[in-house]
This record gives structure tokens, sequence and C-alpha cells, in this order.
């Protein structure tokens, strides 16, 4: 059922609004997601990426950096030289390093990521000057439906239960925890779907496919994130899918996104939330690790 009044619409609409230009502004970011160009897998055997100074390998739960006699990078305004070792890498996690100016002339690298995925420790180039951050035209949405807000109950696992779901990328897994499922009434039917515990405190995360997927909305998957009922256990949740999001992988290939876990479909069109991009930054083979090869317009 519906938890929109028309005393609120106007309050929820705009917080529609605000969501949506938030995630515009990072995707433009120039140390987000788009400017992205290259993903380099790490492994014992130490390895140069173009772009980036020194030589980089990963063991023993660490990324190591051998930067030699003249090669710098800086993280969070301090000067790394030499030999570096980044360890704690949380799995979903990562650190961000600047490429100091003049270093790289190799597709005008600004910055490199350092993350950790599917259990394995890669290496993101970015640029502030790639192409797609001036290219990009932004994300088509649905109108606001308040058909689509719709309140949900949470209802909890014993304990939350590990599920391995495939990736954007082929041959990798990732490992989420579900806290449990969440159950609501849609387009005259129930659904039910896993969730993911979120990025924040109290946050769920659900990844989902439904009737429009592959048609008028990116094929893999969408991303909501909702709030955890007050006090945690189960309760009443509100999912908005109005704020129903594409993931990097909608944009690009040169990402590692999660797929949706066998089930979590909606049997109706959910036409609310983001559309399916009308951009995409294509991968082309290189060494040990694959870059952007050009821009296609879908």
């Amino acid at each position: 059922m519906s938890t929109q009044t028309t005393a609120t619409q106007t309050d929820l609409i705009n917080e529609w609004e605000a969501k949506h230009a938030e995630r515009e502004a990072g995707r433009r970011s120039p140390t987000g997601f788009f400017a992205v160009t290259g993903l380099y897998w790490l492994s014992s055997e130490p390895t140069e990426v173009p772009g980036i100074p020194g030589l980089w390998r990963a063991e023993q739960n660490a990324v190591t950096v051998d930067l030699g006699d003249h090669g710098a990078l800086e993280h969070q305004g301090q000067r790394l030289t030499g030999l570096q070792v980044f360890s704690d890498i949380a799995e979903r996690g990562g650190l961000l390093l600047t490429v100091p100016q003049g270093q790289s002339p190799e597709r005008g690298v600004t910055s490199a990521e350092v993350a950790k995925r599917g259990g394995q420790f890669i290496l993101r180039p970015k640029s502030a000057t790639h192409p797609f951050l001036g290219e990009y035209a932004g994300t088509e949405r649905f109108d606001y439906s308040p058909a689509w807000r719709v309140t949900g109950s949470f209802e909890p696992f014993d304990q939350p239960e590990p599920v391995t779901v495939g990736a954007a990328v082929e041959g990798l897994e990732h490992v989420y925890q579900a806290p449990g499922r969440v159950r609501f009434q849609a387009a005259g039917a129930e659904h039910s779907l896993l969730v993911f515990e979120g990025f924040a405190a109290g946050e769920h995360l659900v990844l989902f496919t439904d009737e429009t997927s592959g048609y008028s909305t990116y094929h893999a998957l969408r991303a909501l994130r909702i709030s955890g009922p007050e006090g945690g256990g189960a309760g009443e949740v509100v999912l908005d899918f109005n704020h129903a999001a594409n993931l990097p992988c909608a944009y690009t290939d040169l990402a590692t996104c999660p797929l949706p876990p066998a089930g979590n479909r909606v049997e109706a069109p959910v036409t609310a939330g983001e559309k399916k991009p009308t951009q995409r930054v294509q991968a082309a083979a290189e060494g040990p690790g694959v870059t952007w090869d050009l821009i296609v317009h879908t």
C-alpha cells in the first residue's frame, strides 16, 4: 500500500530531487567512478600500472608499492616515497592516492584507488580529465510515482547469513551478509526480497531486477537503500523505489559491482527510479588489466 499523503508529497519530491542531484554530483567528481581509466588485478608478481608510479604487488592481505628513487604518491596530504605497504583494506573498502602533477603522462592519471573486491586487490587509475566526465549527459528517471513508495515488513534471520553473488566482472564473486528479508505488496501482488547489510548503520541494501530490466532500465540490476526498523529487529520499513539507482557497472566496463542474489526480482514493472543510461565506457584489454577504449552512446 502507498504510504504517501498529499500533505507530504512536496517534501518527498524535494528529497527525491536532492538525492538524485547528490548522486549525479558524485558521478561527475574528478575522483569518482566516471574518472576511472583502468582496472588492474594485483598479484604477488610486481606489476607496473600505466599512469601510476612504482611497482605494485599484493600478498599476505596487503598491497605493496616500491616507488623507487624518484616516484612519489600522496595520501591525505602526506607525500609517500620509497617502499609503502597498505594493509587492513577491508572488503568493499579502499583508499585513494593522489598522483603528483608531472608524475603521470599516461592518460592524465591524477589519482589511484587501491581496493579489495571479492577477496582480491585491485588498482584503479583515475583521471580528472577523463572524457566521460565532460561527455556525461546525466541519467534519466521515471516521473515520481506515489504508487512505488510502499510500506513493507522486515523479517530478520536469527543470525545474518553469508550470501555469495556474482559480479559484473566475469569470474568474480562477492560475499554479502544478509540480515533478513523484506516483504511488501505492490502492483496487486506480494513480493519478497533478500536484503544485504548497507553502508551505514541501520541501513539495508536491496539489489533487484524487475520487468523493466533490460528494457527501460539497466538489465543487470538496480539498487535501493532502505532504513531498518527503529531499534532493529522485525518491523515496518518503507521502500521508496523512486530512489532505485544504477550502480557503476551500468555506465562502465571497469566496475566490479555485485549482482542480485537468486530470486531478487520484482515480478512487475517497477516504473520508478533511474532508467538505463544512454552512455557507457567500453573497456579494452591491455596487459595485466583493462583500460577504457571508447564511450558508447546507446
